[in-house]
């Protein structure tokens, strides 16, 4: 599944338009940036509530293709314009981690 289609399957709104879209391998939950560095695999999606630009920088150290966004959080522009230069897709979505999570987890599998 390509990160449009899975932006599509999760009724999420895309945030970025400029990325490569890939096919996903994956996700991890978190919103605690150090676990994202030492657990999250290469090619995946990020999910979280952390919206600014340090989410970005941790996405790209561990190779993220999508950072979703829960819960409707707002995004600021350095975090998408930091996404836009990594070449990271940045969605949004309004329901949490979990519901999130479970619905990802079942379309990759």
């Amino acid at each position: 599944m390509t990160i449009r289609e899975a932006a599509v399957a999760l009724s999420a709104e895309i945030l970025l338009n400029e990325f490569e879209d890939t096919q996903l391998s994956g996700a991890y939950t978190s919103d605690l940036l150090s676990d994202v560095m030492a657990h999250a695999k290469d090619g995946g999606a990020l999910i979280t509530i952390q919206a600014h630009k340090n989410t970005v920088a941790v996405a790209t150290l561990v190779n993220i293709s999508v950072i979703i966004i829960c819960n409707s959080r707002p995004v600021p522009p350095d975090m998408l314009e930091a996404a836009k230069e990594e070449g990271i897709a940045v969605i949004r979505t309004k329901e949490n981690q979990y519901t999130v999570s479970g619905k990802l987890f079942a379309l990759l599998n």
